[in-house]
C-alpha cells in the first residue's frame, strides 16, 4: 500500500481496486468529470483502462462513447487514448491533444470551447446536464477522509460535488509537500445568493486546503505512481527575446509614468514558449517583489521565485517542463509559502481579475489591423486548442497584452492580417499587441489610428507594404469609413494557410 493510501480511513481502503475494475464501472453514454489542467493532475490509469474497454466493445460491434468534461487540457493517457479508441462523443472546455484535435476538425467529436471561468457555474446552473462520474487524481487522504489535491485543481471541486459517483486515482508520484498548498473556496453560490469573493490580494487564503467529499459517493480508488505530462519549453530564441524586450520596456515606461507600482501589478501569463520567454526576461529586469494571479505556474515563474524576484504566485495548476517538474518535486517544501493552487472558477474569475488589476499576457494565432485577435481557429474553421482562460483575463485586465511572432511557417504566413478569419477577442478587449518587430499601444485609439500603429510597429517588413496598400485601398472602396475593409480581398490572405500546406 503506497504512502498516499496509508492515512485513509478503513472504510475507504475497501474501495481500492485495479484500474480495469474501476473502468468497468463506467457505462456507455456516461458523462465524466475528469481532473486535469494543462497536462497536470489528470487521471492516468482509469482512462487508459476505459479506452481498452471501449476498443473491446467496438470490436464486438457494441457502441461505447462517453462525454468528457475537464478543467483544461489533459494528457495522452486521457484525451489521446480515448480519442484514439473513438470513445469521446463530446468534449469540453479545452483540448490540446493532437489525436482529439483531428477528431474535432474531422467532425467526429463534438467540442464545446468555453471560457474556463464559466464551466463550473454552468455545471451548477444545470445547463450542461447531469454528471455521472467524477474521475479525479489526488495526492493523498487526510486521516479524516478529506482529499489532498494533486498538481492541479481545475474544476475538481465542482466535479466531486456534482457527480453521482466518484473514482479516485491516488498518485504517489506527486510530492507530499503539495499538502497545504491549495486554497479550496466553497463560498460560491448562484444568483440571487451570490456574494462578493473575499480576496483582495493574490496571496489571500479564503478557503481550505483539502476537498471535502461524501464518502458514500466514492466507488473506486486506484493507486498510481505516474508523472504528469510535462512538455518541454523551447529555449528562447531571438524572436522570443525580442518580444520580451519590447514588453519589458513597455512595463518600465508604465512604471515611470506612475501608471503601475514599482513591483508591477499581478502577472497573468498564458501557456506557451513566447509567454514563458517573457517571464524569463523578467529575471534581468529592475522589478522586484512581484506577484502573480494566473492560471498556471510555468518554468519562468519557478525561476523568478528562486531568484527572489517573484514574491508569490496564485494559479490553478502547474505547467512545467520535465526538468522543472523534477526540480519542483525535489524541493516542493521550499515553495509552500510562495504558491497557492485554487479552483479555476477562482483563479480565472472576472471579478478578481478586475479587482486585482492583472497584467494579462497571452498568445494568439493572428491579429488584424484593427486589433481583433484570433486565438483558436486556423482559416476561421479549424480548431487549434481553444480560448482557454485568455478571454477571462483579456476583458478584465488592467492591461490586456497579446504576443506573437510576426510570421509563421518560416515566414510564409503573416500573423498580422487585414481581417482576422475568426475573432475570439474583439478590438475593445485588446490594448497592446507585441511582436518581435515592435509594440503597438492601442489604448484610446480609433480604429484607423490602431491600424497604422499595428502595421508600422508589429507587422513583418516582408508584409508591411502589402498591408499598407490594402489599408489605403480599403479607405477608398469600403462601404463605411470607420474601420475600412475591402471585401473579399481581406479574407484572401488566409489562402496562404492552404498554399503552404499548414492545414495538413
Amino acid at each position: 500500500m503506497t504512502r498516499t493510501i496509508r492515512t485513509a480511513p478503513a472504510s475507504l481502503k475497501s474501495k481500492i481496486m485495479s484500474a480495469d475494475a474501476a473502468a468497468s464501472l463506467i457505462h456507455n453514454g456516461a458523462t465524466l468529470g475528469m481532473s486535469g489542467f494543462t497536462g497536470s493532475g489528470y487521471p492516468k490509469a482509469v482512462p487508459l483502462a476505459l479506452a481498452a474497454q471501449i476498443e473491446t466493445e467496438h470490436a464486438a460491434g457494441n457502441p461505447f462513447q462517453v462525454k468528457v468534461w475537464s478543467g483544461a487540457s489533459t494528457g495522452p493517457e486521457l484525451d489521446g487514448a480515448l480519442a484514439k479508441a473513438n470513445g469521446i462523443d463530446f468534449r469540453m472546455p479545452y483540448n490540446s491533444d493532437p489525436v482529439a484535435r483531428e477528431k474535432i476538425n474531422a467532425g467526429e467529436m463534438n467540442y464545446c470551447d468555453m471560457h474556463l471561468s464559466q464551466v463550473a457555474p454552468m455545471a451548477w446552473q444545470g445547463f450542461l446536464g447531469d454528471l455521472d462520474t467524477a474521475v479525479v487524481e489526488i495526492s493523498g487522504f487526510t486521516p479524516e477522509g478529506d482529499l489532498i489535491p494533486s498538481s492541479s485543481v481545475g474544476n475538481n471541486k465542482t466535479w466531486l460535488e456534482r457527480a453521482q459517483n466518484i473514482i479516485l486515482e491516488v498518485n504517489s508520484w506527486q510530492s507530499d509537500a503539495l499538502n497545504g498548498m491549495h486554497d479550496i473556496y466553497y463560498g460560491t453560490a448562484l444568483p440571487p445568493n451570490r456574494l462578493p469573493i473575499p480576496l483582495v490580494k493574490p496571496d489571500d487564503r479564503i478557503g481550505q486546503t483539502h476537498f471535502k467529499v461524501d464518502p458514500r459517493k466514492i466507488i473506486a480508488i486506484v493507486e498510481t505512481d505516474t508523472p504528469d505530462r510535462n512538455a518541454p519549453f523551447a529555449k528562447p530564441d531571438s524572436t522570443a527575446k525580442a518580444i520580451a524586450g519590447h514588453l519589458l520596456e513597455f512595463l518600465k515606461h508604465e512604471v515611470n509614468l506612475g501608471r503601475m507600482p514599482a513591483a508591477l501589478l499581478p502577472l497573468q501569463s498564458g501557456v506557451g514558449n513566447v509567454t514563458n520567454a517573457v517571464l524569463a526576461g523578467l529575471l534581468d529586469s529592475p522589478f522586484e517583489n512581484m506577484t502573480s494571479f494566473t492560471e498556471v505556474i510555468q518554468d519562468g515563474m519557478l525561476d523568478l521565485l528562486d531568484a527572489g524576484k517573484l514574491r508569490m504566485a496564485s494559479a490553478t495548476a502547474f505547467s512545467l517542463s520535465p526538468e522543472a517538474a523534477l526540480r519542483f518535486n525535489a524541493d516542493a517544501h521550499r515553495y509552500r509559502d510562495k504558491l497557492i493552487l485554487r479552483p479555476q472558477e477562482i483563479s480565472n474569475h472576472p471579478e478578481l481579475v478586475r479587482r486585482l488589476g492583472c497584467i494579462a499576457m497571452n498568445g494568439m494565432i493572428e491579429a488584424d489591423i484593427y486589433g481583433n485577435v484570433n486565438s483558436t481557429h486556423v482559416m476561421g474553421s479549424r480548431m487549434q486548442n481553444g480560448i482557454g482562460g485568455s478571454g477571462d483575463f483579456a476583458r478584465n485586465a488592467y492591461v490586456s497584452i497579446f504576443v506573437t511572432p510576426s510570421t509563421a511557417k518560416g515566414g510564409k504566413i503573416s500573423a498580422i492580417v487585414p481581417m482576422a478569419s475568426h475573432v475570439d477577442h474583439i478590438a475593445q478587449d485588446v490594448q497592446v499587441i507585441v511582436t518581435e518587430q515592435g509594440l503597438a499601444d492601442l489604448r484610446g485609439l480609433a480604429p484607423k489610428q490602431r491600424a497604422m500603429k499595428i502595421i508600422e510597429n508589429c507587422s513583418h517588413p516582408d508584409y508591411r507594404d502589402a498591408l499598407r496598400d490594402y489599408y489605403q485601398r480599403a479607405q477608398h472602396s469600403s462601404f463605411g469609413k470607420h474601420a475600412p475593409h475591402a471585401l473579399p480581398e481581406a479574407l484572401s490572405w488566409h489562402q496562404r494557410y492552404i498554399e503552404t500546406g499548414s492545414m495538413k
